[in-house]
């Protein structure tokens, strides 16, 4: 054996034997390279977490969360509310920002955790980088720090038993933000490491809202992304937390009986995360992606007249059907319910042969309700083993004469990156006017160069 392999072979002893929030921020501490397709991921989405935060701005959960924000002290070293030229606190900014970018329910996706991780690292690092000047080359590494521990976190937790009664985002979330934000700081391991440990502390959010239309899942994410910059700027304080909070007898993974599965945990060992994260082509939930699409291809193609349709079957992988407001027939009190539905959402589709938020005006239509009543949903076994690296989908339409169009899709199809930027410059020249919307994206197409992320944060602030 040579050196180097034992050299190698006691760190990975002295590495199965360290605790897990210790190992991640051993590991976040020395992620600093990255790759051309990681900093173009990051760019991207911090480019959809604005556009979607302009687009939602005016609706109830974001005015409500914008209406607990507290005007900064000192103006000139606050931070920015997206859309309000306002200056306000930096857990007030983290915290609307992540309820705003989630608004539309049109946030990017990674499936193998089941998680928004965006939402909720991204509004967390933009109000750091207006706490202390950061440059863009660090921004982005604590963005795929953060991307990565809430990835890997997820993929070990989450399974769907879990999954129906805790809120993904709201456990995966803290920790993967609380990680960036150390990362971002430059704590020391052993600061970092309570950081982590005390995101593990901060993990929150109940799924019943799934079942009423609550707006709680909004402010999940304004949650977690708080919470995650208090969790970080406690450890920079001095604050220790259990290292094995993650692991640990009495730690989270303990908490849902998986305590064996946090054994392998680590980050960076193979594709990096964010490059898994996807953009969501439709306002709607992450289950109901891949089958609205393929009903959209069935009245895109067949345009079966929604009075002539006489069935709808809609498969999907056992994960999607079973998280909760995924299989929802109706009654439709509120929009969130509709957005959960995958029934709705393929009925809606096949009436406007498109989707938008227009699809969800359509709550008490009778010609949804009656194609709602004509629907079935099944788990497709070979879905359901292809998920979570594939997310299938299937709907068959049988139309009253006795036809069927089926459209079958192994994937959903994301949202493109021209789609992204093209939802931003729309939303952008709405709400900032065309010449700052193009200023802002700009600046976050040269994020690696830039110097003082906290500038281009501020441009995102509206009109003054």
């Amino acid at each position: 054996m040579t050196t180097a392999t034992r050299r190698e072979s006691a760190s990975r002893i002295v590495e199965a034997h360290e605790p897990l929030a210790a190992r991640i921020a051993r590991a976040a501490a020395q992620a600093n390279d990255f790759s051309p397709a990681v900093a173009d991921k990051v760019k991207l989405c911090l480019l959809d977490l604005v556009g979607c935060a302009c687009e939602a701005r005016e609706l109830p959960w974001s005015r409500q969360a914008a209406a607990l924000a507290e005007r900064a002290a000192d103006p000139a070293r606050g931070a920015t509310l997206i859309g309000t030229p306002v200056a306000v606190t930096s857990d007030s900014a983290a915290f609307a920002n992540a309820v705003m970018g989630h608004g539309l329910v049109r946030e990017d996706m990674h499936a193998g955790s089941v998680s928004h991780l965006g939402i909720v690292v991204l509004p967390a690092l933009m109000a750091l980088a207006q706490y202390r000047p950061v440059r863009g080359r660090d921004f982005i590494a604590a963005a795929m720090v953060g991307y990565e521990t809430g990835g890997q976190l997820g993929r070990a937790l989450m399974e769907p038993d879990i999954a129906r009664i805790h809120r993904p985002t709201g456990l995966t979330g803290p920790v993967g933000a609380a990680a960036a934000a150390a990362r971002l700081l430059g704590l020391g391991v052993e600061q970092a490491t309570s950081a982590v440990a005390l995101g593990a502390n901060l993990t929150l959010g109940l799924n019943q809202w799934a079942h009423t239309g609550g707006s709680e899942m909004f402010f999940h994410a304004g949650f977690a992304a708080r919470n995650a910059l208090a969790a970080a700027r406690l450890a920079e304080a001095g604050a220790f937390a259990s290292p094995s909070a993650l692991d640990g007898e009495a730690g989270l993974f303990a908490a849902f009986r998986k305590r064996s599965a946090a054994a392998a945990g680590g980050l960076f060992r193979g594709e990096p995360e964010i490059l898994s994260v996807y953009h969501k082509p439709v306002p709607a939930c992450n289950f109901a992606q891949t089958a609205c699409q393929a009903a959209l291809a069935i009245a895109r193609d067949a345009r079966p007249a929604p009075e002539n349709i006489a069935a709808i079957e809609i498969r999907v992988p056992l994960a999607g059907a079973r998280y909760p407001g995924c299989d929802y027939s109706g009654p439709f009190a509120h929009v969130l319910q509709a957005k959960m539905s995958i029934q709705y959402n393929v009925a809606a589709a096949l009436i406007a042969g498109g989707v938008s938020e227009g699809n969800f005006t359509l709550l008490k239509d009778a010609r949804l309700h009656r194609l709602i009543a004509l629907t079935t949903l099944q788990v497709d076994e070979a879905m359901s083993a292809a998920y979570p690296a594939s997310q299938g989908g299937e709907v068959a339409v049988t139309d009253s004469a006795g036809a069927v169009h089926r459209v079958r899709l192994a994937d959903v199809v994301n949202a493109a990156a021209a789609d992204v930027r093209a939802r931003f410059r729309a939303a952008g020249a709405a709400l900032f006017g065309a010449a700052r919307a193009g200023e802002i994206e700009a600046g976050i197409d040269a994020l690696e160069r830039c110097e003082d992320v906290g500038r281009l944060v501020a441009l995102t602030g509206g009109r003054r």
